[in-house]
């Protein structure tokens, strides 16, 4: 998953244990999105839960959730067939739909 994991767990956790990080939300800027979005999630993320994933859908109606069972942190990885299929129909079910501001 990542080369350098010692690393990778520590330039995380010197972030999440930041004081500055304690107060950090990201919602501000998802409720700017007004295009459609696809979250994928593995159901096993050893590093994640689907309340990540359910918190978008509750800020971005338009948004679709990819909820792989039997799958880690690495969709991408674990279930690239699953990931890639996905992805695809999303994006065939997507195309030429005008988002908001939209001139075409």
């Amino acid at each position: 998953m990542h080369d350098d994991v010692e690393s990778a767990f520590w330039g995380w956790n010197r972030i999440w244990l930041d004081p500055r990080f304690r107060d950090w939300s990201i919602a501000e800027e998802i409720a700017t999105i007004v295009s459609p979005v696809l979250a994928v999630q593995g159901v096993d993320d050893e590093y994640g839960t689907m309340l990540q994933i359910d918190g978008i859908a509750e800020q971005l109606p338009q948004a679709e959730l990819l909820k792989l069972p039997d799958c880690g942190h690495s969709p991408h990885r674990d279930q690239p067939e699953a990931v890639t299929d996905g992805v695809l129909d999303f994006f065939q079910r997507h195309q030429h739909q005008p988002t908001a501001g939209d001139t075409r």
